[in-house]
């Protein structure tokens, strides 16, 4: 580390204009030479733009690395000497400059903290005139999951395979070739692939031909992208195999898969044929490349990815067998591809310019995952369970450490931390609420706007409010001053949270007001946030929705009668909480118990959610939420019983973390009391509608978990006759995670479902299989048999490592496998990040899930000190680490305060109960 004075920094012409000259000693980065690297920021400067990359690539699938030529043509903005753009874990091994004059030599200098290169110039390129660079480069294909990476497969011979796949979102295509790494550097790509001839490649673009090379090797050429970002660019070698079909529109659309699972590719092709001529047509603005290929890659860390004309999924997001995979597979799937192929428009065409906005293509996306289904795939019902994403946003948004969803970011790590609830699913929801105020059809007005008027550029979160703005006045209902959507908006974009809206009926008089709704005991943390609210309310006296913005702090509405009961966010369309104060839960609460169904399941669902949450702020007594509870034993529609498990089910996990065997088995037989009707009514078939099927694997398994000797009984009769047949009679789809968990209790039937994930090829019979293997396993046989797993997927090893997330939380949620994740973590923790990249992956994909159930102060300071032990580069300074503390601690507080009164409460209604059946 060297300091050097502002005198010393004007004496280096390669320093001239780039570094900045302060009055002070400044840290200098040094490159790998020991030189001082011209370029101190996180941001490539602004003075060269990439117009477009000529890039071939040569992977070797024996050695596991490739080698590759990249020829950048580039616009010089501003005179310099200087060309920055990224690299990270390459040898270049030749930089050329073909300038109007000549090819001439660059000096090559890299800084790998911030993954840059400097391409240093004898000679001035001349603002306005057109250059080209040319780098040879080499790596290592990655053994994560992201870049240019490895992965592999095992036939059902026992073969295993090797091909090689991208993924370059957000900051790993410089791990790929060197590039201008950042979204608004968009390019257009030209790509040729050299590879085996056992092999095939696939890109963005179509092949336009095929050239034998020496050696008996083929280069494959592929047409030019259209304008991009280098996050979207994509390729792929392997032995896949592909089906295609042509959309109504004339777009080629291909599925990839290896060749044993080609079978399972039906639904995902048809899917993307009928949803990609939906949103040719919902956004008026036509798909504009000739193909959209979808593969299923054997190892893929997240769901999916949307490069353009090159959509990548997991195995489990992409393949479905109609005979194996459940109607939650099939809806689950459907989402996937609806995401991905929605973010062809937003987020491709149209990208936002910095990833401090990334909501604008996440949370577009997650909102039009459901937009698009409802309508192509009504029978999904997918919009019975778009309220439930608004939930898990809250969840994280009700911590103080929550962020907004527009945010500065600017190092890779606290990029990819923002790919999280409040990017997509809170995204999502206040453009919901948005569509809501305005009317669907001003609000489709405004997005096809947008989309046309930035096609192919970087936009910030204001374009699209000024797209939406001139639209509103289709919005009927507003009789107030001009609408202004940017500044509504802004109230839901630049600060973090969400509003508690409390009401208040006084006679015809309706008192509103309005504060943050934040998990804290320090009050100081509430003050200084405002919303403008777009309510919706109804009364027992009328259907009719009504609406009102509110501004202020405080202000009150008039009814034109006095009414037995009011009910505000109608169907839960706006991102905000409902208090109702004074006599206003009575009331909610009586009409629930004599008439629910004046309310809509959506109702009904936000009022379980809005009950408990308020009672963890000490808005709302528990024992008051918990009489709200008793109408579940009349509910049957999948959203509000799935809610109140989601309510009553995490407090006796709580009290497992305490060994409070009492009360924990009070709590959960109260549960299994309140649902036991609804529980004795499921068939155990695949009949009814999909959300009749939902709720039906979910009430069993439920019920099986808990004991409840019907279902047990019946659970295993089932898995006693499939197991005596090998596995091969064929169960109900629905009915097979109640099956397996039943099953998993002996250790026989642990081993038999083991050896039968080894060796399936159905990928949602391998998911369901894998979680339930460490669901009810006790305590002998789980610690050495769960570890053994989790070492196994750690390195790969019959489960592969993207699935570990999955079998670690499944651990967590063992009672007697808690301590048993947390303390693998601990000790792989180094490891998981070189698999996984990025801190923030491992806490996102599984460590938010081992310990947001922790409920003792010294288990909370044993999660602080090891997280206080790492260093930044290994995520200490990570927003999800103070989520972490804060759940830890909203969770000790709430066992303190409720205990007692969720004791008393449990007992009253055992006594009660009694009298009732006497």
């Amino acid at each position: 580390m060297i300091l050097i004075t502002t005198e010393e920094l004007h004496s280096n012409i390669t320093l001239q204009n780039v570094l900045p000259t302060q009055g002070q000693a400044k840290e200098l980065p040094i490159a790998t030479n020991g030189q001082i690297f011209p370029w101190d920021r996180m941001r490539l400067p602004k003075t060269i733009s990439p117009l477009h990359y000529d890039l071939t690539i040569h992977p070797n699938l024996t050695t596991l690395n490739f080698t590759g030529v990249v020829r950048i043509q580039l616009d010089v903005l501003e005179d310099t000497s200087t060309i920055i753009l990224h690299a990270k874990q390459m040898q270049i091994s030749g930089a050329l400059l073909l300038a109007p004059d000549g090819v001439k030599p660059l000096q090559v200098l890299e800084y790998p903290r911030f993954h840059q290169l400097s391409l240093l110039s004898d000679s001035v390129l001349t603002k306005g005139r057109k250059y080209e660079v040319q780098l040879v480069f080499a790596a290592n294909l990655s053994d994560s999951f992201h870049g240019f990476y490895k992965s592999s497969y095992r036939t059902s011979t026992g073969e295993v395979r090797v091909l090689a796949s991208t993924q370059f979102e957000a900051t790993f295509a410089r791990g790929a070739f060197p590039c201008f790494d950042e979204p608004a550097f968009k390019a257009n790509f030209t790509v040729r692939i050299i590879r085996e001839p056992r092999h095939i490649a696939v890109s963005n673009m179509p092949k336009v031909k095929t050239v034998e090379l020496p050696g008996g090797l083929l280069e494959d050429h592929f047409d030019t992208t259209v304008k991009m970002s280098t996050y979207l660019l994509a390729y792929i070698v392997s032995d896949f195999q592909s089906v295609s079909k042509t959309t109504q529109h004339g777009v080629k659309i291909t599925v990839y898969a290896v060749r044993e699972k080609i079978d399972q590719t039906a639904f995902a092709l048809d899917a993307a044929v009928k949803l990609l001529d939906f949103y040719d047509d919902y956004f008026d603005i036509p798909y504009p490349l000739p193909k959209q290929d979808l593969a299923a890659i054997p190892d893929f860390q997240s769901g999916a990815m949307e490069n353009w004309g090159l959509t990548t999924y997991r195995e489990t997001g992409l393949l479905f067998d109609p005979e194996k995979s459940s109607v939650s597979d099939k809806q689950g799937i459907a989402k996937v591809i609806a995401h991905e192929l929605a973010h062809q428009w937003f987020g491709n065409l149209v990208t936002m310019e910095w990833w401090n906005d990334l909501w604008l293509n996440e949370g577009f996306a997650k909102f039009m995952e459901f937009i698009s289904l409802d309508i192509t795939y009504p029978e999904l019902h997918v919009d019975d369970f778009f309220l439930g994403k608004c939930f898990e946003a809250m969840e994280v948004d009700s911590l103080s450490s929550s962020h907004p969803v527009s945010t500065p970011v600017e190092n890779p790590t606290q990029i990819q931390e923002m790919f999280d609830d409040v990017s997509y699913d809170k995204g999502a929801c206040i453009l919901n609420m948005l569509r809501d105020f305005l009317t669907p059809e001003a609000f489709e007005i405004g997005i096809i706007r947008y989309l046309k008027r930035y096609s192919y550029q970087n936009t910030v979160n204001s374009h699209l409010w000024d797209s939406l703005t001139n639209v509103s006045d289709v919005c009927k209902w507003y009789s107030g001053d001009e609408l202004d959507v940017k500044a509504i908006m802004d109230t839901w974009t630049l600060q973090e949270g969400f509003p508690l809206v409390t009401v208040e009926v006084r006679g015809r008089e309706v008192w509103l007001s309005q504060e943050r709704f934040l998990k804290t005991d320090d009050p100081s943390l509430i003050d200084g946030f405002l919303w403008q609210i777009p309510l919706t309310y109804m009364t027992s006296a009328s259907n009719t929705i009504h609406r009102f913005l509110l501004k202020t702090k405080r202000d009150v509405l008039y009814l034109p009668e006095e009414v037995d009961w009011v009910k505000f966010n109608v169907d839960m369309s706006g991102y905000y909480m409902v208090h109702y104060a004074g006599e206003g839960w009575n009331s909610i609460i009586r009409l629930l118990q004599h008439n629910h169904t004046a309310l809509t399941s959506n109702d009904r669902a936000s009022l379980i959610h809005d009950i408990f949450q308020l009672v963890s702020i000490g808005k709302v007594r528990l024992d008051t939420a918990l009489e709200l509870s008793l109408y579940l034993s009349r509910e049957t529609e999948v959203m509000a019983v799935t809610q109140g498990f989601g309510e009553l089910v995490p407090l006796y996990k709580l009290m497992e973390k305490r060994d409070m065997a009492a009360l924990e088995n009070q709590m959960k037989g109260y549960i299994v009391d309140l649902f036991r009707e609804l529980i004795d009514r499921q068939k155990w078939t695949d009949s009814g509608s999909v959300s009749e099927r939902v709720l039906r694997s979910y009430l069993l398994l439920f019920a099986c978990v808990r004991n409840y000797a019907p279902c047990v009984t019946k659970a295993t009769q089932l898995f006693n006759k499939w197991k005596d047949s090998d596995g091969n009679m064929s169960l109900p789809v629905d009915i097979t995670m109640a099956v397996f968990v039943i099953g998993a209790r002996t250790p026989e039937g642990w081993d038999f479902l083991f050896e039968k994930y080894r060796h399936s090829l159905q990928m949602s019979v391998k998911s369901r299989m894998k979680h339930i293997q460490v669901i009810e396993k006790e305590m002998l046989i789980l610690s050495s048999s769960i570890c053994r797993m989790m070492e196994q997927s750690l390195h790969g090893e019959v489960m592969k490592t993207q699935d570990l997330p999955d079998v670690v939380v499944s651990v967590s949620k063992n009672p007697r496998g808690y301590k048993l994740a947390w303390d693998f973590l601990r000790t792989h923790w180094h490891t998981l990040i070189k698999k996984l990249v990025s801190p923030s992956l491992i806490y996102f994909s599984f460590l938010g899930y081992t310990v947001h159930i922790f409920t003792y102060k010294d288990v909370h300071n044993t999660v602080r000190n090891f997280f206080s032990s790492l260093t930044e580069e290994t995520g200490s300074e990570m927003r999800c680490i103070q989520q972490t503390y804060e759940t830890i601690e909203d969770n000790i507080r709430w066992m303190d305060t409720n205990l007692p009164l969720l004791q008393a409460w449990l007992n009253k209604h055992s006594h009660r109960a009694v009298h009732e059946d006497l």
